[in-house]
């Protein structure tokens, strides 16, 4: 038996998220800004209704033949998106947003777990190596802090919000390929921004005050939503939740680099760190191939001819 490695080739799906990736590194700093002119669960609301209204926009004529399924699964994305992105938006508010970045992509190993436990399917074994050098990466770049108990509120609510990001990369496989694309993008994106609102109240948290800071974060952020949420959502269609998480692991490094753009900086094994989690991604694409060795030996002897037939008389 010989092993060796072939490089999987990246499909147009996989080249989707990666774009969308970068797109959603982004947010993390946009987010951070509005928090000092918002109150977080109000921004939650205002960014993904915001996204939902365009989408609406987008899949007006879809909606007339909605059925229940689309509803119950889009319901339920919406449930994890808004738990995902409203406690990571307020760790947001006392941590900057290349840490919050990466203690997001915690969620990195817990994927092909859910995955296994979910779909009863195995990943390919390079996927927990890539998932395992990503997570390494992470644990760099968040520094000695993230082995000890001294975080702080905003350190740790992040990390509580990795477990729903991750169901709800499980739950768009789950429901992939059984609802329409356009339905669910809508009614996941409404449920969040109504969620958010709703928590408001509960939380004891008002209306900010009129901001164009707050405001343009806020449309920003719903359009990028609109498009991550729509990309995920066709995506992943035919790409597994193990190697698109692996994907989406590259969303910090971009975090870090416009967060470094933005004035915040980084110490040097923070920078080993997000290196390790690039090479986590390009581990993910090799895939093993085993091939069985022939034993030496002699060349396998001619079959003899068969004897021409007799001619007819």
């Amino acid at each position: 038996m010989s092993t060796r490695f072939r490089w999987m080739s990246l499909r147009r799906q996989e080249v989707a998220l990666i774009a969308v990736t970068a797109v959603w590194g982004s947010t993390f700093l946009l987010v951070h800004w509005a928090m000092q002119h918002s109150g977080p669960w109000f921004f939650v609301g205002i960014r993904f209704l915001v996204a939902g209204l365009i989408s609406v926009v987008i899949f007006r004529r879809v909606l007339r033949g909605i059925r229940w399924r689309d509803i119950g699964a889009g319901v339920a994305i919406g449930v994890m998106i808004y738990l995902g992105y409203g406690l990571q938006t307020v760790g947001l508010q006392t941590i900057d947003s290349s840490t919050s970045a990466f203690i997001t992509a915690m969620y990195i190993p817990l994927v092909p777990l859910a995955q296994w436990a979910v779909f009863r399917k195995r990943p390919p074994a390079m996927a927990f190596v890539g998932a395992g050098l990503a997570f390494l990466g992470l644990m760099l770049i968040a520094g000695p802090d993230a082995f000890a108990l001294t975080l702080g509120s905003g350190e740790v609510l992040t990390m509580i919000s990795t477990l729903p990001i991750a169901a709800e990369i499980i739950l768009i496989s789950v429901f992939a390929g059984r609802i329409d694309l356009g339905r669910i993008t809508i009614i996941q994106l409404l449920t969040a921004g109504v969620l958010g609102i709703l928590t408001m109240p509960i939380v004891g948290e008002g209306l900010p005050e009129f901001s164009w800071i707050w405001v343009g974060c806020a449309i920003g952020l719903g359009a990028a939503s609109c498009i991550i949420q729509l990309t995920m959502n066709w995506a992943q269609k035919s790409v597994s939740p193990t190697r698109a998480t692996i994907i989406y692991a590259g969303e910090p490094v971009w975090a870090a680099a416009i967060g470094r753009i933005a004035g915040e900086r980084l110490p040097v094994t923070a920078l080993i760190g997000g290196a390790l989690v690039v090479l986590g991604i390009l581990a993910s694409e090799l895939r093993l191939v085993r091939r069985r060795d022939r034993a030496p030996g002699p060349a396998p002897k001619p079959k003899p001819e068969p004897a021409p037939a007799p001619a007819p008389e």
